[in-house]
C-alpha cells in the first residue's frame, strides 16, 4: 500500500466521536453482562441445586407418607401456582383488587417497578394495562426528569452559596471586593459532578437506611433484606421476592402505608437522579478511553505522513499543495514559520527541519486531543461539537451546562 493511501485510510477509519462512544459503551455493557452472569452463576447456582434436591426429597416423602402419586401431587401444585398468580396465598394477605390494592398496583406500573405480586388476569384488564401504562410511564419519566432538573438547580444554588461564604470568610479577597462581595458572586461557577454525586449518594443511603429501619419491625424482615428491598424498589428493578404493605392488617396501618408511599417516592426520585449523574462520570471515562485511542490513531497518521515526505524526496512541492493532514496551505493551523515558509516557497528542506516540524505537529495534535476530552473545542481529526456533553436528550439534556463537567465554557 502506498503511504498516501495509508494516510487516507487512517482518516477514513476515524469514527465520529458520538458513534465511537456509543459502540464502546455497547461493548463494555456486553462485557459487564458477561462478568455479572459469571459471578451470579458461581454464587447462586450451588444454592439452586441444593434447593432442588431438598424439594424433590420433600415431594417424595410426602407422596409416600400420604399414598399420593407424584403425578397427582404435581398436578395439585400447578393448580396452587395458578392460585398464587391470582393473588391467593396460604397466609392471610390484603385484598389485591380493592381500591387501595389497585392503587398500589398502578403505582408500581407507572413507576416501572413492576413487582409482579399483582397482575391482571382478565383480557379487559390486560388490554387496559397496555394503554394505561403507555401514558402513565411516559408521564412519570417526565416527572422524574423535572425532579432531576430542580434538584440539580437547588444543589447548584446551595453549593454556590456555601462556596461564596467560604471565600468571603477566608480573607483572601482584595479589599475592594471584600466589602462588596455581591458584585463578585463567582460568575460562571458550576458545581462539580462528583460533589453532586456524593450528595445524592448520601441522600439515597439515608433514605434507604431510614426506610429499612421501618420495614424491619413492621414486615418482619432482616435489616439486610430490607436494604436489599429498598435498592430493588428504588432502582425500579422490582423483582417481587420482597413486597411491602401486603399483609391484611398492620399496627398503625394508615400511617405505615403513607410512610411507605413517601419513602418509595423519595427513594425512586433520588436513585433516578443518582443514576443519571453517575452516567456523566461513565461518559467521562468513555471520553478518556476515546482520547487514548485517538492519540494512537493520530500517531499512526503522523508516522504515515513522515513516510510520505521521505518518498517524495522531502520536496514540499511534491505534496500536492496540501498542508499537514490534508489541509490546504492557507488553513489557520499553528506551524513553525521558518520551516513552513521554506516549504511553501518550494525550497528544499533538511531532514532535521522535517523531523522538527512533524514533532511540533504531533505535539499540537496531542494538546488539542487532550483539550477535546475535557470539553474544549476540537480542531483536529474531524469537526465536533464544542463540548463532549453538548446536546443530548432526556436526563443528559437536562444536565447539559448545569455541572462543571458538562459546561460549554470548559
Amino acid at each position: 500500500m502506498m503511504p498516501g493511501q495509508r494516510l487516507q485510510g487512517c482518516r477514513s477509519l476515524h469514527l465520529n466521536e458520538d458513534n465511537g462512544r456509543f459502540v464502546l459503551l455497547a461493548l463494555l455493557i456486553v462485557l459487564y453482562l458477561l462478568c455479572g452472569a459469571s459471578v451470579f452463576s458461581a454464587i447462586e447456582r450451588p444454592s439452586e441445586l441444593r434447593a432442588h434436591g431438598r424439594w424433590n426429597g420433600t415431594l417424595l416423602n410426602f407422596s409416600e407418607t400420604f399414598n399420593i402419586s407424584l403425578r397427582d401431587l404435581n398436578s395439585f401444585l400447578r393448580e396452587y401456582e395458578a392460585a398464587i398468580a391470582a393473588g391467593i396465598r396460604a397466609d392471610a394477605l390484603r385484598p389485591r383488587w380493592d381500591f387501595t390494592g389497585a392503587f398500589y398496583f398502578v403505582g408500581t406500573v407507572v413507576s416501572t417497578i413492576g413487582f409482579g405480586m399483582t397482575t391482571p388476569v382478565t383480557v379487559a384488564g390486560k388490554v387496559f394495562l397496555i394503554f394505561y401504562g403507555l401514558l402513565g410511564c411516559a408521564a412519570t419519566i417526565l416527572f422524574f426528569n423535572l425532579f432531576l432538573e430542580r434538584i440539580i438547580t437547588l444543589l447548584a444554588v446551595v453549593m454556590k452559596a456555601v462556596r461564596e461564604r467560604r471565600i468571603r470568610n477566608s480573607g483572601l479577597l482584595p479589599p475592594g471586593i471584600r466589602h462588596d462581595f455581591s458584585a463578585y458572586s463567582l460568575p460562571g461557577w458550576k458545581p462539580s459532578v462528583y460533589h453532586v454525586m456524593l450528595i445524592l449518594g448520601l441522600s439515597a443511603i439515608t433514605i434507604s437506611c431510614c426506610a429499612s429501619a421501618m420495614y424491619t419491625p413492621v414486615e418482619g424482615w432482616a435489616y439486610l433484606d430490607s436494604l436489599y428491598f429498598c435498592f430493588v424498589t428504588f432502582s425500579t428493578i422490582g423483582f417481587g421476592d420482597y413486597v411491602s404493605s401486603q399483609s391484611a392488617a398492620y399496627e398503625y396501618q394508615s400511617l405505615y402505608r403513607v410512610a411507605n408511599f413517601l419513602f418509595m417516592l423519595m427513594g425512586v426520585c433520588c436513585i433516578y437522579s443518582l443514576f443519571n449523574v453517575i452516567s456523566i462520570v461513565i461518559k467521562q471515562v468513555l471520553n478518556w478511553i476515546l482520547e487514548k485511542m485517538s492519540c494512537l490513531f493520530c500517531q499512526r497518521c503522523s508516522n504515515a505522513n513522515v513516510l510520505l515526505g521521505r518518498r517524495n524526496a522531502i520536496r514540499p512541492g511534491s505534496r500536492g499543495r496540501q498542508g499537514r493532514f490534508g489541509q490546504p496551505p492557507d488553513s489557520e493551523e499553528p506551524c513553525d514559520s521558518d520551516t513552513e515558509g521554506r516549504r511553501l516557497s518550494g525550497e528544499m528542506i533538511s531532514m532535521k527541519d522535517l523531523a522538527a516540524s512533524n514533532k511540533v505537529s504531533l505535539a499540537i495534535m496531542q494538546k488539542q486531543l487532550s483539550e477535546s476530552a475535557n470539553g474544549y473545542p476540537r480542531t483536529v481529526c474531524g469537526s465536533s461539537r464544542i463540548n463532549g456533553f453538548s446536546g443530548g436528550v432526556g436526563a443528559l439534556g437536562i444536565m447539559n451546562n448545569r455541572l462543571a463537567e458538562t459546561s460549554n465554557s470548559r
